[in-house]
């Protein structure tokens, strides 16, 4: 991997002038360093990592693999040339694949001598008299900059739970958003798991075969899909770089941000038997064709969802042996209403002797002890390393962590105490001149990321070049604007089974305390159109002050 670029010693007292600051080097906070410093501006970018790449520096856990249709279409698009360049190996990358193409794309674009790695943002205000915002970093730095971009992660403010001995435990302790680069030993020792969301379950597996024993802490069963990895398509690769801009301009209409076809079929057009053949073809398929390439209704019938759901129990119930197991592993919610996992042999993984499956909704855990974990029941299990697979404080954790102050030194926490309020997903009333990419109330999860990103940052810095050519020093948006951008998610969401009461981190059920709130743009597509209807019409929505 190419050595990246240290933190500099910087004395307290300089300030440095910039237009923007960029935090997060990650594909939003990287792509939006080349879009805007190819435009003429000065631009910087910090990062708490040792690395670039964000979410794929820091998610080094075993299994840690691209979930979303990937290969050619998981990357960066705006350029051919990268596109013709690179090889992507199979159809889901995994984490060391796709943080060497990030690496790659930093040194192809020369990117690392504008990014100040091992730095963290410790404070950010914004001065109304001279328009800008003043940032101050871990390590002393104080940067003026007239635009504050925060490329933070949707899933980047990792989560552990409270539970009670947790600093007690003497042996090996990870969480799978931190996990250590250089290689976790699991042979010959008693690794307990808690957590079976993504993380989780992409990581069981290969623990399972290494470990002398592996439990399994399950607080909520979830329904997972074989991802179905393979080796690319050559004729899909070749088809790609024949004709990149038509196959963009593809995933640009898509309601992923895919360049596969969704299906246009209603439930209602078959009967049952095609139905159930359908569902076979697509299991076999793995993915998330069985969520879209099946019928366009899955998402929107609680009837079709039930069916769907139903046939997903029976594959578990064919795979696991032990119907005890069985029992614990079937979820109960409507399909696809959470983060949709994929997986290589989760549920097979529980026929292995050395696995254990502990339900934690019928014993949870009393107490973490100095030797494992205690259950309610009084039983004890013995453990010398233990993984929190427990996910993150996910879309707005970070941005509240950073918690910068707008207006009359307005924090972020404040004005997001009882809602999660943003216009378009990426600027917020009384935090002038700040951007968001993938922000609470943007398609964010929901859509390509990586297209997104670069769609949400060609959007910033044609804002950023409109106030500059029209001599106006800051923009926000209306408290009408916000209000009605909110309603539109709302009502967008009510159309579909998101809005239903599923505990999931799309709507902050994970978190103690956190307000419920699905904050997911689900018009696809139709997202990006909006950005550039609102340019067009003078930036409709905002305010702007010379």
């Amino acid at each position: 991997m190419p050595k990246d670029q240290t933190k500099q010693n910087v004395a307290s007292a300089s300030i440095d002038t910039l237009d923007a600051v960029v935090i997060g080097a990650g594909f939003g906070g990287m792509y939006a360093l080349h879009s805007l410093r190819e435009s003429g501006l000065s631009v910087k970018v910090y990062d708490a990592a040792g690395g670039v790449g964000g979410t794929w520096w820091w998610n080094c856990y075993p299994g840690a693999t691209v979930d979303f249709p990937g290969g050619p279409f998981y990357c960066y698009t705006f350029s051919e040339e990268l596109i013709q360049e690179w090889d992507w190996p199979e159809t889901q990358p995994d984490q060391p694949t796709v943080l060497a193409y990030l690496n790659y794309v930093a040194d192809k674009f020369d990117l690392r001598r504008d990014i100040q790695l091992e730095t963290r943002v410790n404070a950010a205000r914004y001065d109304e008299a001279a328009q800008r915002w003043t940032i101050e970093t871990s390590d002393g730095e104080k940067i003026s900059a007239q635009f504050l971009i925060c490329a933070l992660g949707t899933l980047s403010q990792a989560n552990t739970p409270n539970i009670p001995g947790v600093e007690s435990f003497t042996g090996e302790c990870y969480h799978t958003g931190h996990w250590p680069h250089e290689k976790v030993e699991f042979s010959g020792k008693r690794v307990g798991v808690i957590g079976t969301g993504s993380s989780g379950i992409q990581a069981i597996p290969l623990i399972a075969k290494e470990a002398e024993h592996l439990t399994v802490f399950q607080r909520t069963p979830q329904f997972t899909i074989p991802a179905g990895n393979g080796p690319l398509d050559p004729e899909l690769v070749r088809a790609a770089r024949e004709d990149w801009p038509a196959m963009r301009a593809q995933m640009m209409k898509s309601p992923m941000g895919s360049p596969y076809p969704v299906s246009k079929l209603s439930s209602r057009d078959h009967t049952p038997e095609q139905r159930q053949a359908m569902f076979e073809k697509h299991w076999a398929k793995g993915s998330l064709s069985m969520l879209f390439e099946t019928y366009q209704d899955i998402l929107t019938n609680k009837d079709t969802n039930l069916e769907l759901a139903e046939f997903m129990r029976g594959k578990i119930r064919d795979i696991v042996d032990d119907p005890a197991v069985v029992e614990k592993l079937l979820p109960d919610y409507y399909l696809g209403t959470k983060r949709q996992v994929l997986d290589d042999g989760y549920y097979a993984t529980f026929n292995r002797d050395n696995v254990t499956l502990v339900d934690l909704r019928e014993d949870a855990i009393e107490t973490i002890t100095p030797t494992g974990i205690r259950t309610v029941s009084g039983e004890e299990h013995a453990l010398d390393m233990l993984t929190f697979a427990t996910g993150y404080d996910a879309i707005t954790g970070a941005f509240e962590g950073l918690n910068p102050r707008g207006r009359g030194g307005i924090s972020l926490k404040e004005k997001w105490a009882e809602r999660f309020s943003t216009y378009l997903g990426m600027t917020i009333p009384e935090f002038p001149n700040l951007f968001m990419i993938h922000g609470p109330e943007s398609p964010t999860v929901l859509f390509n990321m990586p297209l997104g990103a670069e769609l949400q940052s060609d959007w910033i810095r044609d804002c950023i070049h409109h106030l500059h050519e029209h001599g106006q020093g800051a923009i926000e948006p209306t408290v009408a604007a916000e209000t009605a951008w909110g309603q539109e998610v709302a009502d967008i969401a009510r159309r579909t089974m998101f809005s239903d009461d599923t505990d999931s981190w799309y709507t902050g059920a994970n978190i103690p305390g956190k307000h419920r709130q699905f904050a997911v743009y689900l018009g696809g597509p139709n997202f990006y159109r909006r950005l550039a209807d609102v340019a067009a019409n003078n930036y409709e929505g905002f305010e702007i002050d010379r």
